[in-house]
């Protein structure tokens, strides 16, 4: 019986660490489509900040529940967020300037 429960508890863990890779990976190749885009693109933003708040949430809950993996994934999906926003506000800002 103990056998069974490591096997599961190792099967939750591989899942857990899955979605954590899948996550941020996920995140990696939105921020490397804007970079490639140079977006300047408002939902990209507002998609960027909606995240932004969820995340936060999330971080709010595993600080709660003290799940530090969740907390690790959250924390690195707030900061992949923020600097894809500030790399698209930035866009926008440059935009803005440049002659026309």
């Amino acid at each position: 019986m103990l056998g069974i429960l490591h096997f599961q508890q190792d099967v939750m863990d591989s899942i857990l660490y899955s979605a954590i890779t899948i996550s941020i990976v996920a995140r990696l190749i939105f921020m490397y489509l804007i970079y490639k885009n140079r977006s300047t693109n408002s939902y990209s933003l507002a998609f960027c900040l909606m995240n932004i708040g969820s995340s936060g949430l999330w971080m709010y809950y595993s600080i709660q529940q003290n799940d530090e993996r969740l907390l690790v994934r959250s924390g690195s999906e707030v900061s992949l967020l923020l600097l894809s926003s500030v790399y698209i506000v930035r866009n926008k800002c440059k935009q803005r300037i440049a002659p026309a």
